[in-house]
């Protein structure tokens, strides 16, 4: 494993203060030179990204996208008086910011593409209440030759900013293919 070193989302690493804008997020991100370095790599936690915060606007977007309109989601004043005192993300929502939260995480080099395969399981043990703030933390979990490259089982824990309960768990099946 390459040391970890400070990455941007959806950019190439490189020095955070080479980024005068502060849209940049930075987060450290694990570093593996070559695909080759996973199988040894299993049960290495890839640590946390930087926190998001999900509020009704993206709540709402995500309704229109999906057509799942439920109260619960996007009626602030029934959901005022629901049994979470306001409205809450979808559960598919807070799974989806999981495909923003893992770049920042882990990088493979040396690879043509890294291919979402899906997952093994998903679970939601607790809401995210609109204005919470959530962040990823991760662990490879899995690691299987495969044609061409490796099939990887990467473990993302959603947690939910003073909460005790995640969110969000999910293994998170990516090939990395040479």
């Amino acid at each position: 494993v390459s040391t970890p070193t400070v990455g941007t989302a959806g950019m190439a690493t490189a020095d955070a203060s080479s980024y005068a804008d502060s849209r940049w997020r930075t987060v450290m991100t694990t570093v593996y030179a070559s695909p080759d370095e996973l199988p040894g790599a299993v049960g290495t936690h890839l640590g946390h990204g930087d926190w998001i915060t999900v509020d009704q606007d993206r709540i709402d977007l995500f309704a229109e996208a999906t057509g799942d309109h439920q109260w619960i989601h996007v009626d602030s004043e029934k959901a005022a008086a629901g049994p979470f005192g306001a409205t809450i993300a979808h559960g598919y929502l807070t799974l989806a910011l999981t495909n923003q939260m893992l770049p920042d995480l882990v990088r493979v080099d040396g690879i043509s593409m890294g291919i979402n395969y899906g997952t093994n399981k998903v679970r939601f043990p607790s809401p995210v209440v609109v204005g919470s703030r959530v962040r990823g933390g991760a662990e490879l979990i899995q690691v299987d030759e495969v044609s061409g490259g490796y099939q990887a089982v990467i473990r993302i824990t959603v947690e939910v900013e003073g909460s005790d309960r995640p969110a969000c768990v999910v293994d998170s099946v990516s090939r990395f293919l040479r």
